[in-house]
């Protein structure tokens, strides 16, 4: 009997020692604060220190709406920049109607030689497109599309923004829904980055870099460093070849267009220098506005003016592009045309 105590006693403390690590565990990952930046959640990064904590700007909902194809002055093909309808809501706000679709809407991602029949087709009566993408996706985006020559999907678009933003900082809630290991790789990733003079990388695709003079550019608390998307780095340069290609699908259109190339955040935070060939052919070219210069000036102006925790414009940047867009537009299309039925 004596023998068999102890593998019995051996079980126990090897289950007593599994409990309390898994409990600790868990009550580790219940109180890592959910993630509500993409960056924070591709690199299982805190948002305690890399979350904004300026709050955001407020729109008015009916200036987010969207309209039916057929009732637009303007019909945009984004990605996930125009997401919130932020930026459109400057325009809707001075009475032009907007219609919104999405690259990846496409099936694939690439605007086809039938685009104008596609638009037709599908209802579409209005004076002007404008086509927006960032930039680490414009050149693949360019090279399918000059092999392409149908428009095989319908067109897709609903009224309300698609991903909708937070209007404040979340408070706190217990994270349940998250994987019992979550707290402790995010608490061991946090502590790397905080703790390491350079840069590091997580998950492959999330980058924690240092910012010179960060804390004049974001509101976080580590704000010597921010968050950065591996793809913008990883994905190729733009070069003047893409901006022929602009200049040949503007030329074959019907309607009037413009086109709207955001910078990568990194290449307005770090390595400014990125796609400078592309940027140097495309000003002056009347294709649309030069958001990299833009950018590197308002960067320096607006603080959170690309979310420290995600890669995309924050709330406040969406509404500064907004006013550049108006006037350009403006341009175009002086008054809405929906005014003059």
């Amino acid at each position: 009997m004596a023998r068999l105590k102890t593998p019995a006693k051996l079980w126990l403390q090897i289950f007593a020692a599994g409990f309390a690590v898994l409990s600790t565990m868990l009550a580790i990952t219940l109180l890592t604060p959910i993630s509500y930046g993409d960056l924070t959640r591709i690199g299982r990064l805190s948002d305690h220190q890399f979350g904004w904590l300026k709050p955001p700007p407020k729109v008015d909902p009916k200036n987010l709406k969207g309209v039916p194809l057929d009732q637009a002055d303007i019909v945009l093909i984004g990605d996930s920049f125009s997401m919130t309808h932020r930026w459109q809501s400057v325009l809707t706000k001075a009475g032009y109607r907007i219609t919104t679709t999405y690259w990846p809407q496409f099936g694939v991602e690439a605007i086809c030689s039938d685009f104008d029949d596609w638009l037709e087709r599908s209802g579409f009566r209005g004076k002007l497109i404008i086509v927006e993408s960032v930039e680490r996706y414009l050149g693949e985006r360019l090279d399918v599309g000059a092999k392409c020559a149908t428009m095989t999907r319908p067109f897709m678009t609903k009224a309300d923004p698609y991903v909708p933003p937070l209007e404040d900082v979340p408070g706190f809630e217990l994270n349940w829904g998250a994987p019992i290991t979550q707290g402790p790789i995010t608490y061991w990733n946090t502590r790397r980055a905080i703790k390491t003079p350079g840069d590091t990388v997580y998950n492959n695709d999330a980058m924690v870099r240092v910012v010179p003079d960060g804390c004049k550019f974001f509101s976080h608390r580590l704000c010597d460093k921010a968050l950065f998307l591996a793809e913008d780095v990883t994905h190729r340069e733009l070069t003047p070849r893409d901006v022929e290609s602009m200049k040949a699908f503007a030329a074959a259109r019907r309607t009037p267009m413009l086109w709207m190339v955001i910078p990568n955040k990194t290449t307005v935070y770090i390595e400014h220098n990125h796609s400078k060939d592309f940027v140097t052919a495309y000003r002056n070219t009347g294709l649309g506005p030069d958001l990299f210069g833009w950018a590197e000036t308002r960067h320096a102006l607006t603080r959170d003016f690309y979310f420290p925790n995600d890669t995309h414009l924050s709330m406040h940047g969406q509404l500064e592009l907004g006013e550049l867009m108006l006037n350009e537009v403006r341009k175009k299309l002086p008054e809405p045309p929906s005014r003059h039925p």
